[in-house]
């Protein structure tokens, strides 16, 4: 009987095996010895039976038994819902922080707040509107600003100036004038060399001067003038000497009145009075204007005009245009009434510092009417060109 157990275990065996792997999901894998314990002895000497291996989810909440989605990478997992968001002091101890700073306007009642103002303009056209600066006072009356009220009587009751009180009437007084001396009262001097050339024609070499100068402040100055033309040959024709005093009555208009002394060395000196018109035109032009009265009773009028015209910082070009006019006829001095002559020019400068720059220039001048009369009477040429060389200067 022992012998026919002995022969059938191998049987038994291979089919209880047989029927352990078509259940177990892991049979036939190796499957570790389960470890025994130290303090555990052996129940027996023979080696022991393994025992199954033991469940790896053992322990884990598994998804109910329907089936998941084909495709499904979490298919079997027991999927726990998330938040949408994670609150990131989870776990922190949130009783120190300082509490949120209160509403300042907590217990208002908010409904009687005036609203914002109504805008004053609401409902106008105001694509035609000037956008410049007003032409109207910006005064607290100026319409459409709020109202002001008056100064206070005691505002304007004290001293007119009360630092008097203080310093002293004579100190500040000496203060003052200085104050006022160094904010626009400034006293200066300057001598401008406008034309220091020598010409040379088709027939004669000539030269002439033409120098002003002026001192003073912004709006009341001295003004001196003097021009003069000669011949290298015959050496001076004539020369003059104004002394004006100069108004400033806009930014860059000034009123010019005061006396004129010709000299002639070859006739008689004469005296006039002038009043004249000295600033910088529209477009940089600057033009200087006179009546000039003389003692004999001839008037006379002249108008200047020049402007700059930058090439280069250094390289200038200028065009002149002088104008003569007389009210009657002046024989002795060739001049007859109504216009009497044109000169322009055209001068190219550089300037080697803006104090001093040397020039080179063309200049035409022609006569007209009882003048060129009296020219050609004593055969003279009523028009000329010239070639001109000269300097430009101020200090």
């Amino acid at each position: 009987m022992n012998r026919l157990a002995v022969a059938l275990a191998p049987l038994i065996l291979a089919a209880t095996g047989f029927s352990a792997q078509a259940q177990d999901p892991h049979a036939g894998h190796a499957m570790p010895a389960p470890t025994r314990p130290a303090s555990a002895p052996s129940a027996t000497p023979q080696t022991p039976v393994r025992p199954a291996m033991q469940d790896p989810h053992a322990g884990h909440v598994m998804p109910s038994a329907q089936t998941p989605p084909a495709g499904d990478p979490h298919a079997g997992h027991q999927m726990q819902v998330q938040p949408a968001t994670v609150d990131p002091h989870a776990g922190h101890d949130m009783s120190t922080r300082a509490p949120a700073r209160p509403d300042p306007h907590a217990g208002h009642d908010m409904s009687t707040m005036p609203s914002a103002p109504a805008d004053p303009h609401a409902g106008h056209d105001m694509s035609t509107m000037n956008m410049g600066p007003p032409d109207v006072p910006t005064g607290a009356d100026n319409p459409g600003r709020p109202p002001e009220d008056p100064l206070p009587a005691a505002a304007l009751g004290g001293p007119r100036h009360a630092a008097d009180l203080i310093f002293g009437a004579e100190t500040m007084a000496a203060a003052r004038t200085t104050l006022v001396r160094e904010n626009g009262d400034v006293r200066a001097t300057a001598v401008i060399i406008d034309r220091l050339e020598a010409g040379f024609g088709d027939e004669d070499e000539t030269w002439l001067w033409d120098v002003q100068g002026w001192s003073g402040g912004d709006i009341n100055r001295f003004w001196w003038k003097s021009e003069g033309e000669g011949d290298f040959d015959d050496g001076l024709e004539e020369a003059e000497l104004q002394a004006l005093y100069s108004r400033a009555v806009t930014p860059f208009w000034d009123v010019q009145a005061g006396v004129r002394q010709d000299f002639r060395p070859d006739g008689e000196d004469t005296t006039h009075l002038v009043l004249g018109l000295q600033g910088l035109a529209p477009y940089w032009w600057e033009v200087d204007a006179a009546a000039f009265l003389s003692t004999e009773g001839d008037l006379t009028a002249r108008v200047e005009a020049e402007y700059d015209q930058r090439i280069t910082q250094r390289l200038i070009l200028q065009p002149r245009l002088e104008i003569d006019a007389s009210a009657s006829d002046i024989p002795e001095l060739e001049i007859g009434s109504g216009l009497s002559s044109v000169e322009a020019g055209l001068r190219l400068r550089y300037e080697f510092r803006k104090e001093f720059a040397p020039y080179l220039g063309v200049e035409w001048s022609r006569s007209f009417g009882d003048t060129a009369d009296y020219i050609e009477a004593r055969g003279g040429e009523v028009d000329a060109t010239r070639v001109v060389v000269g300097l430009k200067a101020w200090f």
